[in-house]
């Protein structure tokens, strides 16, 4: 079976930082295209950062580009997000999906994906 894990969230001061993990299994990893997105109480779901590690892709969304890094590691089957620098307006529950082969950027500007996980909230507050 396909499972995506995400874990890493938790509370976060204004400017502090947290790293979240994606731990993929069931599939080929470097077949698929990875990614975050997130969904703040009362908003719609969006795209954070995606990342095709083979064809050395990445995506981010206008509102953490420069601030947050995409990686991969195909040796233990797991993406990270770096989150430095937060605000508290990237409160949201954090979830981590995967596409087969696709572009990092038609993956994040859309929100139907083949695997989706559970979810982990990230909660910026002082």
């Amino acid at each position: 079976d396909v499972q995506l894990v995400e874990s890493g969230g938790g509370l976060a001061q204004p400017g502090g930082s947290l790293r979240l993990s994606c731990t993929a299994s069931g599939f080929i990893f470097d077949d698929y295209t990875i990614g975050w997105f997130r969904q703040a109480p009362g908003k719609e779901r969006e795209g954070v950062s995606c990342i095709n590690s083979v064809l050395g892709e990445t995506y981010y969304a206008d509102s953490v580009k420069g601030r947050f890094t995409i990686s991969a590691d195909s040796t233990n089957n797991t993406v990270y997000l770096q989150m430095p620098s937060l605000k508290p307006e990237d409160t949201a529950v954090y979830y981590c999906a995967a596409d087969l082969w696709t572009s990092a950027h038609t993956m994040g500007t859309n929100l139907n994906h083949d695997y989706w996980g559970q979810g982990t909230l990230v909660t910026v507050s002082s």
